[in-house]
């Protein structure tokens, strides 16, 4: 079996495809979505995260720091110089609160069966299985192959959460051992999806309609952000889309959160996202559900 990165391995999980799954997620990703849920998933190497509340100012980690991109605030706790850091992982081991913390670790994919493996009666009792998610598990083309051969090889169902960023190739390789493609569509305008993802919309319509015409089992998910692609155009575009692609599973529409605005701290990013974006309102949701039903869309959830 092939190795890969991943950063997280997530068990009991019950919003990645039906029944209770595990979900793994692969590290690196080829878009720049302004929301993205998982920031650390984006970088395909391995990242320092930082929680300032849980450091105790013992100063172990100064002692290790070769590149002298941590130094003290007026509390004694670290502060790092994302600058200077290199992301060598040399006082991750040393930090026993765990405030320092290397994020994405290479595995082989037999090591992540295995703990998939270990809720095998739950995924028969409610109809799950395993989910491959990122970041872009088809960024990892040939990781995400050996996990999901695997995985069938055992009879577990196997999903996979893709932004459909990848070459038809990839698809070809990985559809007969997937049950089921969640398959992102974030902006129905072309210029709009450039500035919201960073990368061209044809080539994703283009996989989706490839990947539909072969017969795959497809549930088209849609993030829903305010003030961006939270608008009635886009939810027409999605009707329209919809249309075209009657073999759909159906359309489910992913809510903004903002818990991820989190994590930016912790990894020293940023993002362009203004703050003034909220989670909507449960019944602003349920409109944007209606308006897709009173059209003829088959929602789910």
């Amino acid at each position: 079996m092939s190795a890969g990165r991943i950063f997280d391995i997530q068990r009991f999980s019950i919003h990645d495809g039906p029944g209770i799954r595990t979900t793994v997620f692969l590290k690196g990703c080829p878009l720049r979505c302004l929301w993205c849920g998982n920031p650390e998933s984006i970088d395909p190497k391995p990242q320092l995260s930082y929680m300032a509340d849980k450091c105790i100012a013992c100063g172990e980690c100064f002692k290790v720091c070769k590149p002298n991109a941590l130094s003290k605030d007026a509390a004694g706790k670290a502060v790092v110089d994302r600058a200077r850091c290199t992301h060598c992982g040399d006082c991750a081991p040393v930090c026993d609160p765990k405030a320092l913390e290397m994020v994405g670790r290479d595995a082989e994919a037999d090591e992540v069966l295995e703990v998939v493996l270990r809720d095998r009666d739950y995924y028969t009792q409610s109809g799950g299985g395993m989910t491959l998610s990122g970041g872009e598990p088809l960024f990892q083309p040939e990781f995400a192959e050996s996990l999901l051969h695997a995985a069938k090889n055992r009879g577990i169902h196997c999903c996979v959460e893709t932004s459909g960023y990848a070459g038809w190739e990839v698809f070809e390789r990985l559809k007969l051992v997937v049950d089921l493609w969640l398959f992102d569509y974030k902006e129905t305008d072309p210029n709009l999806h450039a500035k919201f993802t960073g990368r061209e919309l044809q080539t994703i319509v283009e996989r989706l309609r490839q990947l539909h015409d072969a017969g795959a089992k497809i549930l088209l998910r849609c993030p829903m952000i305010p003030q961006h692609n939270a608008r009635r155009e886009h939810l027409d575009g999605i009707v329209a889309l919809a249309k075209k692609l009657p073999k759909l599973q159906g359309v489910e529409l992913l809510p903004y959160y903002d818990l991820w605005r989190g994590k930016l701290k912790r990894f020293g990013l940023t993002t362009e996202l203004p703050d003034s974006v909220k989670p909507p309102p449960r019944e602003t949701v349920k409109q944007w559900n209606d308006y897709l039903r009173e059209r003829g869309v088959r929602v789910v959830g």
